[in-house]
């Protein structure tokens, strides 16, 4: 009983110290301020924002999603013929390589405007 209520009291110090200890006691207006899409959430709403990030992750999303597609092939390898495994994969490549090159003709992956 004894060394229950010890290891309890332990406890309850070292969480309370933990707390002091971790505790934000620098009060920034930039730390306090959630980051919402690039842009200030504490200044007007009638700012214009920058159609670029928003544009950079669709591209990511539509890459990132058609990189996913990708792993099922690894397993497809064992159980499909070489020949249809390539000219699947390659298939697949080259829509990928084309929809890249497609955005970067455009514009939609330069950094600057």
């Amino acid at each position: 009983m004894m060394m229950t209520i010890i290891i309890f009291s332990i406890a309850l110090i070292l969480m309370i110290l933990a707390s002091l200890i971790s505790k934000k006691t620098f009060m920034d207006r930039e730390k306090n301020s959630p980051f919402e899409c690039g842009f200030d959430p504490k200044s007007s709403a009638r700012m214009p924002f920058s159609l670029q990030f928003f544009l950079i992750a669709v591209i990511f999303l539509i890459f990132d999603v058609e990189i996913t597609l990708l792993i099922p092939f690894i397993m497809i390898m064992k159980i499909t013929s070489l020949k249809i495994y390539f000219l699947t994969l390659s298939f697949f490549l080259l829509i990928l390589l084309m929809g890249l090159f497609h955005e970067w003709n455009q514009g939609a992956l330069k950094w600057s405007v």
